[in-house]
């Protein structure tokens, strides 16, 4: 009988397995909850939250003309596989009588930081803003008979929800791919912008004030083919050098701004009419970043 019965413990130990499996909870206290608004130019604004032992979540917002929003949950153990988290609307305990709701679904991607689109981190924010927890409930990866559920906590979210919004509508309407490459043009015998075109450089200048990762800035001047030869050469050059002057008091190192006069040379229309001699009276600015890995 002893003998049956230490062959039956082993397969007993195995049936009960499943059982062991459990809930993981990470979130911040009410004690400890707390928000975070950073700014530090008119590009990028970012709402932060840490959750204690798991990782960090925030939304960031970047300069353009719709000036999309991104959530992330920066997880301090990426996963090891592809999976979805389910997103959740939960009331907190002090809410009794409500329940929660389905939001969306989080894709977890193998070692990255997962993201939500723009359209469900506004709903995210939402239900913060109604004082509610949004929820990520995932299966894990290292322990296959654990449960995950990760929170976010409305404690202490409105004051600084604010500020976000604040920040976010001061940013420029515009990002560096609108400013990369610019065509401006000039009034006839002048180094004068033409109107649009001096609008345009001030919107350059305006980015590259709140952007110190500009690697460099090349600008190139051309002229049409009126006015004699030599002079064309030298006005195409004096137009350079004072894009050159309008870039360095915007903060730009001299020594990263490259500038070449051409003169009549590369005509891109015909100088037989105003509008070809137009578009050959032109400056062509070209600004790089270093590339992000």
């Amino acid at each position: 009988m002893k003998y049956t019965l230490l062959i039956g413990l082993p397969l007993l130990l195995t049936m009960s397995l499943p059982t062991l499996g459990a809930m993981r909870d990470y979130g911040a206290s009410a004690d400890t909850a707390s928000w975070n608004t950073q700014q530090s130019n008119q590009l990028a604004c970012q709402l932060t939250h840490t959750i204690p032992n798991f990782g960090e979540a925030y939304f960031t917002t970047r300069a353009s003309k719709s000036k999309p929003l991104q959530f992330t949950l920066d997880m301090l153990v990426q996963p090891d596989g592809y999976d979805l988290a389910g997103v959740y609307a939960v009331p907190p305990v002090w809410k009794p009588g409500q329940s929660a709701r389905t939001l969306t679904n989080m894709k977890l991607l193998k070692q990255f930081d997962s993201e939500l689109d723009s359209a469900s981190s506004w709903l995210l924010l939402s239900e913060l803003e109604k004082g509610n927890f949004p929820t990520f409930h995932y299966q894990d990866w290292q322990n296959k008979a654990d449960q995950i559920k990760v929170f976010l906590s409305s404690v202490r979210f409105r004051e600084n929800y604010v500020k976000f919004l604040q920040c976010r509508d001061q940013m420029l309407p515009f990002s560096f791919d609108d400013i990369a490459y610019t065509v401006m043009t000039y009034q006839s015998n002048s180094s004068e912008l033409t109107r649009e075109s001096k609008k345009r450089l001030d919107k350059i200048g305006l980015y590259l004030k709140n952007d110190p990762e500009v690697e460099s800035v090349y600008i190139a001047s051309y002229t049409d083919s009126y006015g004699g030869r030599y002079k064309n050469q030298s006005l195409s050059e004096q137009r350079a050098k004072q894009v050159k002057a309008y870039m360095i008091e915007q903060g730009v190192e001299g020594n990263r701004i490259t500038v070449e006069g051409f003169g009549e040379k590369r005509h891109v229309a015909t100088n037989n009419n105003i509008l070809g001699r137009n578009k050959n009276r032109r400056v062509v600015i070209q600004i790089t970043k270093p590339e992000i890995d």
